[in-house]
């Protein structure tokens, strides 16, 4: 399937594992096991599942902000293992949202609401202390966008999140020194304190560009030391107060350009 969407051209193709793979001007957004959401294809997605796990029991159900939506992933995968549920996703490309509604659906009942708005107008509406985590996963042009790492974000988050909320954020970097990285972690320590980063060892020493996950709370988060033992390469977990370091947080005034993913790579 193919339609032209506010962000590109939308396709949607089966793979030969049974899989759906959504792509975007030809640049991969999500991979969809409709038979059974569980299974993450990505792997920084799967690890963004073994945190969800680690914070918030199987079967119980949970208040989710997903920042973000694309093939909406993440969402069916809280849907089905934790019913009844309650998430909200903030997409801005309503028309990306209603094809891939359409060429991959949600499951009746499945608690999850689509907002057409994007993430710094959304989480504006939503009320103080009424999520248990929010996870952030948005791109636009193979960057994450500016306005989603600042102080005046993160606050947002911390504002809708309980006192025993988690937040969970998808980020890339692998230029010398991580300045972005370190930046983005020295911001959303001055939030909400505790807090570690899940990532390859050679992203972390700025060799190789890849996925940073970063998991913040009020309170210490869980030891995840065995979640970045089962990624594959392994994933070192690092403290945010070891890699911010004494960088400065960003704020919307700055007016910062993050960094893109290389030409060619993927962030998956």
């Amino acid at each position: 399937m193919e339609r032209k969407v506010g962000s590109g051209i939308a396709t949607v193709e089966a793979e030969a594992d049974g899989t759906f793979v959504l792509r975007v001007d030809g640049s991969l957004q999500s991979q969809v096991d409709l038979a059974d959401p569980t299974q993450l294809s990505f792997e920084y997605m799967r690890r963004i599942g073994d945190v969800v796990d680690a914070v918030a029991p199987r079967r119980q159900p949970v208040a989710v902000l997903h920042v973000g939506g694309a093939g909406l992933s993440l969402p069916r995968y809280v849907a089905v293992t934790r019913p009844r549920s309650r998430q909200i996703v903030l997409e801005p490309d309503e028309d990306l949202t209603e094809f891939v509604r359409e060429a991959l659906p949600l499951p009746k009942r499945s608690g999850i609401k689509v907002r057409g708005v994007s993430g710094r107008a959304g989480i504006t509406e939503l009320y103080d202390d009424s999520m248990d985590l929010v996870i952030l996963d948005a791109f636009e042009h193979e960057a994450v966008p500016s306005n989603l790492v600042t102080t005046e974000f993160f606050a947002e988050c911390a504002r809708v999140l309980r006192p025993t909320g988690v937040l969970v954020a998808n980020l890339i970097d692998g230029t010398a020194g991580l300045p972005f990285i370190r930046r983005t972690a020295a911001t959303v320590r001055g939030v909400l304190r505790e807090g570690v980063v899940l990532a390859e060892r050679k992203v972390l020493r700025g060799k190789g560009f890849g996925n940073v996950i970063l998991v913040a709370s009020r309170q210490p988060v869980p030891d995840l030391a065995a979640i970045g033992r089962r990624a594959q390469p392994p994933y070192d977990v690092m403290p945010l107060t070891e890699l911010a370091g004494k960088a400065v947080p960003l704020t919307d005034a700055e007016g910062f350009v993050t960094p893109p993913a290389p030409p060619g790579t993927f962030r998956r």
